[in-house]
C-alpha cells in the first residue's frame, strides 16, 4: 500500500474544536509582537500543510485567514480530491499548491512555501520533518515532537545543518491566559509555589476494527501520554519554570477493552523540580481532564478548562478570598503561526523551539521507564 492511499483517510484531534475570539491585544505577548517591525508591506509567510485531518480543517485553515503575517499556499495529502476541494476554498491553486506523499519533496521548487507544518500522526513527525528541512523549508511540528529523544534529536540535527528553524506546536504558550498564569506563578501571587495539579485526558471512542491512529502504537508512540497526555507535563514545566529532576508513575489498562490492545489507557505521574515544587499529574483515554492549580501557602491559581481551543478559564484564591482572572481571548493558532512567521522574517529563535520538544519527551521516556521499573528515574 503506497503512502498516499495509507495515510488517505487519517484525521487529526477530534477533541477541543472551537474557535476563539478576537486577537492578541492588552497582554505582554501583544507587547512584544506589536514592538516587532511589521513584514515587508504585502508579504504574508507561505505555509505548506502537511496532513489534511480535523485539526488542519476545522482549525488550522480558518486561523490562518485571521493572521497578519502568514497564509496558507500548499497542501500536501493522501487524498487529491480532498485536498484539490479545500485548495479552492482557501484561495490555493489546486494546480501548483496541491502535493502528496510521493512528490512531498518536490516543495523545494515551490519559492512561495517558507515553513511546513506537519499536522501527521507523531509517528511520522521525524521523517518529514527531515524530509521538508532537506526540501530548504523551516518546520513547524505539531506535539508531542517525536516518538522518542532519538527521533527529536534527528529533528533538530536535521534542522540545524540546512540552517532551518523548527519550531514545537505548543499554542498554549502563545495565548495570553496561559501567559497571565505563568507571570502570577513568577509574581508568587499564592507565595512561594508549592504544589502543581495538572490533568488532562478525554474519552476516546472507538470501534473495532476502524480503530484511530491513537491506537496505534507505531504511528502514535503510545496512548494518551503521547496525545493529551503532554498538556499536563508541558504545564507543569512552564508553570514550574523549571525542569523537573525526577519522575515516579503508575500506568492502567482497562482488561478486554478492544481499543488497547497496543497502547496503555491511563497514567497517573508524580514530579519533583529542584526549586522543591512537586508536581501530580493524570493522563487517560476513558475519562476527562481539563484543569490545572498551583497551590503556595497564601492560596492557589487554577485554570478549567486550560487547553482548550477557546475560553479559557483562570481564577485566584489567595487568603480564602476567590476571584476570576479576566485575560482577552485570542486564536490560538493564529497567534502560534504568527510568531513563527516573525521568527522567520526577522531570523529569531522561536518560543518553542526542538530543545522544548525534546525536553517533554526526556521526561516522557523517564515515566514508561518508571512505570516499567517500578522506581524513582532521575531525569538526566
Amino acid at each position: 500500500m503506497s503512502q498516499q492511499s495509507k495515510f488517505a483517510n487519517i484525521t487529526r484531534r477530534r477533541f477541543m474544536h472551537g474557535a476563539a475570539a478576537g486577537m492578541v491585544a492588552g497582554n505582554s505577548l501583544a507587547q512584544v509582537a506589536s514592538a516587532q517591525p511589521a513584514p515587508t508591506e504585502g508579504r504574508k509567510i507561505g505555509y505548506a500543510l502537511v496532513g489534511l485531518g480535523n485539526l488542519v480543517i476545522r482549525e488550522i485553515l480558518p486561523a490562518l485567514k485571521r493572521t497578519k503575517h502568514s497564509r496558507a499556499v500548499a497542501l500536501v495529502s493522501g487524498d487529491p480530491a480532498k485536498a484539490k476541494k479545500l485548495a479552492s476554498e482557501y484561495d490555493i491553486d489546486p494546480a501548483t499548491g496541491v502535493y502528496n506523499y510521493e512528490n512531498y519533496d518536490t516543495l523545494r521548487d515551490n519559492p512561495d512555501v517558507d515553513v511546513i507544518y506537519i499536522a501527521l500522526p507523531n509517528g511520522m513527525h521525524a521523517e518529514y520533518t527531515v524530509r521538508g528541512a532537506q526540501a530548504g523549508k523551516h518546520i513547524l511540528c505539531e506535539k508531542p515532537m517525536a516518538n522518542t529523544v532519538a527521533e527529536c534529536r534527528q529533528m533538530i540535527e536535521a534542522c540545524n545543518e540546512a540552517n532551518k528553524k523548527l519550531m514545537i506546536a505548543y499554542r498554549l504558550r502563545y495565548e495570553p491566559v496561559t501567559n497571565a498564569a505563568i507571570q502570577m506563578v513568577r509574581d508568587e501571587v499564592m507565595g512561594t509555589p508549592r504544589f502543581i495539579q495538572a490533568d488532562a485526558g478525554f474519552n476516546l471512542p472507538a470501534s473495532p476494527p476502524n480503530l484511530p491512529w491513537r491506537l496505534n502504537k507505531k504511528l502514535a508512540g503510545g496512548g494518551a501520554m503521547l496525545d493529551i497526555g503532554i498538556y499536563a507535563l508541558n504545564a507543569t514545566r512552564y508553570l514550574a519554570g523549571e525542569e523537573p529532576i525526577e519522575v515516579n508513575a503508575m500506568s492502567h489498562t482497562p482488561p478486554n477493552d478492544p481499543r488497547f490492545t497496543e497502547v496503555e489507557d491511563a497514567i497517573t505521574w508524580q514530579m519533583k523540580f529542584p526549586g522543591g515544587v512537586l508536581a501530580n499529574c493524570s493522563t487517560s483515554y476513558s475519562h476527562g481532564g481539563n484543569r490545572f492549580r498551583v497551590t503556595g501557602p497564601d492560596g492557589y491559581i487554577e485554570s478549567e478548562p486550560f487547553l482548550s481551543y477557546s475560553h479559557l478559564s483562570l481564577r485566584k484564591v489567595i487568603k480564602g478570598k476567590g476571584e476570576p482572572v479576566e485575560v482577552q481571548q485570542v486564536n490560538h493558532f493564529a497567534a502560534e503561526f504568527d510568531h513563527m512567521s516573525q521568527c522567520v522574517m526577522q531570523d529569531k529563535e522561536p518560543l518553542t523551539p526542538g530543545e522544548e520538544g525534546l525536553k517533554d519527551l526526556k521526561v516522557i521516556e523517564a515515566i514508561y521507564e518508571a512505570i516499567e521499573t517500578r522506581k524513582t528515574v532521575k531525569i538526566a
